[in-house]
């Protein structure tokens, strides 16, 4: 499994879609996302999509902001939607490209959301919500080391 580290701009032909994610793959994923997020006490959710952009795994560790749920959804799916990193969105953002935010609105722009890829096909994806987006995005790289 690798994913494009960094994440290169939104040029060019994504990696195309594969077969969706088993649960069983999906579980491995989210599991090792939550050991890595455990052992730093982090509270977050932890959302697994497959390659149709629906929800397989949704995991909440206690105390995690009720708000989470939601945006770890959103990152796992704009990262399976748009077969990139949510951080290139980010980074568009934070480089003056506003205009992204008016032409797709249910893009999220925050680190985090990473595609699951195997072969060089996307599977799925991974959305961490929870804490700042630089550890969210760190959680997240666990759970795709795991697969």
């Amino acid at each position: 499994m690798t994913i494009a580290n960094p994440p290169s701009p939104p040029t060019g032909i994504p990696p195309q879609y594969g077969p969706p994610i088993t649960l069983e793959a999906a579980k491995r994923v989210a599991l090792a996302a939550e050991a890595f997020a455990e052992k730093q006490g982090w509270p977050v959710v932890i959302a697994i999509f497959d390659s149709t952009g629906h929800l397989v795994v949704l995991l909440r560790r206690d105390q995690s902001n009720l708000g989470a749920v939601e945006l770890a959804q959103r990152k796992a799916e704009t990262a399976v939607r748009f077969r990139r990193a949510t951080k290139v969105f980010e980074e568009i953002v934070a480089g003056g490209g506003m205009r992204l935010l008016s032409v797709a609105s249910d893009i999220i722009t925050l680190e985090g959301g990473i595609p699951l890829l195997k072969d060089g096909f996307v599977i799925g994806s991974i959305g961490v919500s929870g804490l700042t987006s630089g550890e969210d995005a760190q959680v997240a790289q666990a759970g795709v080391a795991a697969l």
